[in-house]
């Protein structure tokens, strides 16, 4: 087990009309809000009439950045940027999914960035200097409610890429506000939970037990209330349990006294989204399953992860190791395909054309040699061949 420091300053309220704690989360920050969201979601579920009738007996100035991408874009990041510095603005409440609040971190950030945005971006540090975030969550999916990392895409250069910027100081988390998400996008956000649990769940570390378990109980509830919620969508306990473990997935926990793996499937799932703007967690779950088969082959020494996600997860049992492993894959994928995920990069228009340059940009100094199985670029361009 490895050693680890681990810390997270995010105040988070969970659960039915939370967002009664927006005006005391705002209040120690300034009244001057800059409000983001997405593509007016949260207008058709009343949510923004709501969030506006406290603003406004709160005696707040508000000043909107609506219109923010599914992958949200660096243009999104300047312009909020720019809106911050011209009306003096006091704290950010981004209310929307990751996209969201992603690109409110990294608006957050770069109010007191010296220098270009994009450099911002591209430049490797740790959380930087910036303006207070709350958040109100509507979508569970990338856990960047509780994490410190965004993504941002640059549509002109094809790239994507994910860099920490804050953490919210307040998350405020309602599952009723998940109850009008569509199936596909219930499916892709929950694609997205397992993969963030399965990047650090593979690993090589054997006896980190409480972040096995705690994986393992993460996925599990995924398959388990995923189901529900797509059959249900108003019931509560399954939009409850999946909100909440898409907090815990990508908190960093589940990582506890592990090995660093690389997230190969994100590194490669973000060239996907730069070239082809495709949903997130629809290109993890089309690469997870060929990633898996790809290592298991390349490097059989890794059959006992396998074997233990095929038992601890899927139930399954039997004395052939590597069919075991490869079991235990198929129901994953077999899973995915259930939820009504495209499983296959055709059925989203996508071809061979950029495979090289996506391989090599995923893999650029040789970063995912250090991953759970070593890949060249070559194993890239073989996993998204694998996926057509």
């Amino acid at each position: 087990m490895q050693n680890f420091t681990h810390a997270i300053p995010t105040k988070l309220h969970f659960g039915k009309g939370v967002i009664e704690k927006l005006d005391e989360s705002l209040r120690p920050f300034g009244k001057n809000v800059l409000l983001t969201y997405g593509g007016g979601s949260i207008k058709k579920i009343g949510l923004y009439d709501q969030v506006m009738d406290i603003l406004s007996k709160g005696g707040y100035k508000v000043v909107e950045c609506g219109g923010i991408e599914p992958n949200p874009r660096i243009e999104s990041v300047e312009r909020g940027v720019q809106l911050c510095k011209e009306h003096g603005i006091n704290v950010i409440l981004a209310v929307g999914g990751g996209s969201t609040i992603d690109c409110s971190k990294a608006i957050a950030a770069g109010v007191y960035y010296e220098g270009d945005l994009w450099q911002m971006v591209e430049s490797r540090h740790g959380v930087l200097p910036a303006l207070p975030l709350v958040d109100i969550l509507t979508l569970s999916a990338t856990g960047s409610e509780y994490d410190g990392g965004g993504v941002i895409s640059n549509m002109k250069l094809n790239k994507k890429l994910g860099n920490m910027y804050t953490f919210p100081a307040v998350s405020i988390c309602d599952p009723t506000y998940t109850f009008t998400v569509s199936a596909y996008h219930t499916a892709a956000g929950t694609a997205d939970i397992i993969s963030h649990i399965c990047e650090d769940y593979f690993s090589r570390t054997e006896d980190s037990d409480l972040a096995d378990g705690i994986c393992e109980t993460v996925l599990k509830s995924a398959i388990k209330n995923l189901p529900t919620a797509l059959r249900e969508p108003d019931n509560y306990s399954a939009r409850a349990n999946l909100m909440s473990i898409s907090s815990i997935a990508c908190s960093g926990i589940p990582a506890y006294g592990k090995r660093d793996t690389c997230w190969d499937c994100h590194s490669m799932e973000h060239e996907l989204s730069a070239y082809y703007d495709i949903t997130h967690g629809v290109g993890l779950a089309i690469l997870t399953p060929r990633w898996m088969r790809h290592i298991l082959k390349k490097d059989p020494t890794c059959t006992w992860r396998f074997v233990r996600f095929a038992k601890n997860v899927w139930g399954l049992d039997g004395e052939n190791e590597t069919e075991l492993a490869l079991a235990g894959i198929q129901k994953l994928e077999d899973f995915f395909r259930a939820s009504g995920i495209p499983m296959t990069l055709t059925e989203l228009g996508i071809g061979t054309e950029h495979f090289e340059a996506m391989a090599a940009h995923a893999n650029r100094g040789g970063f995912l040699a250090h991953a759970f199985v070593a890949l060249t670029t070559e194993d890239v361009v073989e996993i998204y061949k694998a996926c057509l």
